[in-house]
């Protein structure tokens, strides 16, 4: 999938370098956990960052099959990862998705490997 293709969505991202979409809700506890290690990481310039209230945009959610927030989203120059990375042996990203909250030196792993 490409960034583009999430326009109709009300979402416009670059076509380069490493977008990370934060799909959450103000209510959720590990959503505010992961908004500022997120947000540490844009800026510093690691990452450029959309930030998605699913409670706002639900037929985003459906386009995923987002079933738990956060869910991140990890694109590489335009384009929906289509890896798998993992972290001392865990799966953490599939198919470009992320789910559930982890620390800020895992996520820097994730930007090492993709």
């Amino acid at each position: 999938m490409n960034i583009a293709e999430l326009s109709k969505f009300g979402i416009e991202g670059p076509n380069e370098g490493n977008l990370i979409i934060d799909i959450y809700a103000d209510w959720c506890g590990p959503c505010q956990f992961v908004s500022p290690l997120l947000e540490k990481l844009r800026d510093e310039g690691l990452i450029n960052l959309i930030k998605v209230d699913i409670d706002q945009n639900r037929p985003l959610g459906q386009l995923f099959g987002i079933t738990a927030i956060p869910t991140l989203l990890f694109f590489k120059d335009g384009q929906l990862l289509e890896k798998t990375i993992q972290i001392n042996g865990q799966r953490l990203v599939q198919n470009g998705m992320m789910i559930g909250a982890t620390g800020e030196e895992t996520f820097r792993k994730i930007l090492e490997q993709m």
